[in-house]
C-alpha cells in the first residue's frame, strides 16, 4: 500500500479549489459551447480547469502521468505500462454546468495497480471539497474543517437513491422498482457517489454510459466511507487501466453493503 504525505495531499486539494474558483468565474459570465467528437459538451471552464490541474499535477508529482478527459489521450500501448497514475475529470457533469443547475464537479484520483488509492471532489458552486486515501477515512471540509464520514448501514427503508439527472433508463428505472420503497433523488456529476458516503443516500444504479474519469474519485471516497462501487457484471469493484477502453460498464453504488442488489437485476 502506497501511502499519500500530508503535504502532497494538500496541494492537490488546493488544486482542485483553484480549478473550482476558475470554472465559477466562466460560470458567472456568458460561454460557448463546443462539442466533441462523442458529441458531448465542452466549455472554455473545462480546458481551464484542466489546465490548472494538469499542470499543477505535473509540477506536484513529474514523476506520475496524468490521464485528464479533456488531454490527448494516451494509446493503450503506452498506460497499459503505468503502475501509478493520476486520472482527472476536469468538469464531471458539463451538462450541469451548462444547463447552470450547480451540480457539477472537480474529480481528481491517483490509481495505483489499478485501484483508486488518493481522491479530492470539489463542488465549485459551494465550495465543499470531499477528500479520501484507501485505508484511512473519508473527509467532507468545508472552510478549515474535515468532517469524518460514513455511510448509513445499515440502511432503512424507504432507500435512499440516487438517479442521474441527464441519463435516465428504462433498466434504471426497471431496478428502482425492484429495490421497494424507494425515495429518489436525482443529481448530477459525482455528487451522488458523496451523498453516498456522507449517508445521505444509500444506492446510485448507473446503467447508462461513463468513463473511468467519473467513478474513480467517488469509488475511493466511498469506499474509505464504507461502501463500495461494484461492477453489475462481476459483482467486484471497478479496476482501472486494464483494458483499451475507458468505458466502465453498469455498476451500482451502495452504502450498506449487505443490501441484496442481485435481487434487483433483471432475470
Amino acid at each position: 500500500m502506497i501511502r499519500i504525505p500530508v503535504d502532497l495531499r494538500e496541494m492537490v486539494i488546493a488544486l482542485a479549489g483553484q480549478a473550482g474558483e476558475a470554472i465559477m468565474q466562466v460560470y458567472g459570465r456568458g460561454f460557448e459551447v463546443m462539442h466533441k467528437e462523442d458529441d458531448s459538451p465542452v466549455t472554455e471552464a473545462d480546458l481551464l480547469a484542466n489546465r490548472i490541474i494538469v499542470d499543477g499535477l505535473r509540477r506536484l508529482t513529474p514523476e506520475l502521468p496524468v490521464l485528464s478527459e479533456e488531454s490527448a489521450l494516451v494509446s493503450w500501448e503506452e498506460r497499459q505500462h503505468w503502475t501509478s497514475y493520476w486520472l482527472v475529470d476536469p468538469i464531471d457533469g458539463t451538462r450541469e454546468f451548462v444547463k447552470r443547475n450547480g451540480q457539477f464537479s472537480v474529480n481528481i484520483a491517483l490509481i495505483h495497480q489499478g485501484a483508486p488509492y488518493f481522491a479530492v471532489i470539489q463542488e465549485p458552486v459551494s465550495g465543499t471539497l470531499w477528500h479520501a486515501a484507501r485505508g484511512e477515512l473519508a473527509y467532507r471540509r468545508q472552510g478549515l474543517h474535515d468532517s469524518v464520514l460514513h455511510v448509513r448501514s445499515p440502511a432503512t427503508a424507504p432507500l435512499q437513491v440516487a438517479m442521474s439527472r441527464s441519463f435516465n433508463s428504462a433498466q434504471g428505472e426497471a431496478m428502482l422498482a425492484r429495490m421497494g420503497p424507494t425515495q429518489t433523488l436525482r443529481l448530477g456529476s459525482s455528487l451522488k457517489l458523496c451523498r453516498i458516503a456522507e449517508g445521505q443516500l444509500d444506492v446510485y444504479p448507473r446503467l447508462g454510459p461513463t468513463s473511468e474519469w467519473d467513478t474513480a474519485a467517488g469509488q475511493c471516497i466511498v469506499q474509505a466511507a464504507g461502501g463500495n462501487v461494484l461492477s453489475l457484471a462481476t459483482g467486484k469493484p471497478f479496476r482501472y487501466n486494464r483494458r483499451p477502453s475507458l468505458l466502465n460498464g453498469h455498476f451500482i453504488a451502495l452504502g450498506d453493503l449487505a443490501l441484496p442488489w442481485q435481487s434487483w437485476l433483471a432475470d
